[in-house]
């Protein structure tokens, strides 16, 4: 018998006093959440600079393609 074979089968508790809550409302809760803010801007910034740096090496003969 394992650690939780006596509550596996038992049903999910529905409490009487708070309905559930819609999904559609669970949802948009967490829709307006972000983590990293600004982790986009960063990232597009790097790429910008890693295009300069890259066009300035090929334009002064640094990479042969």
């Amino acid at each position: 018998m394992g650690e939780y074979d006596d509550i596996i089968n038992l049903p999910h508790y529905e409490p009487k006093n708070h309905p559930r809550m819609p999904m559609r409302k669970r949802a948009a809760q967490f829709a307006p959440f972000a983590p990293l803010r600004g982790y986009e801007e960063a990232i597009k910034e790097a790429e910008r600079k890693n295009e300069e740096s890259y066009e300035a090496q090929y334009e002064d003969g640094e990479i042969d393609i």
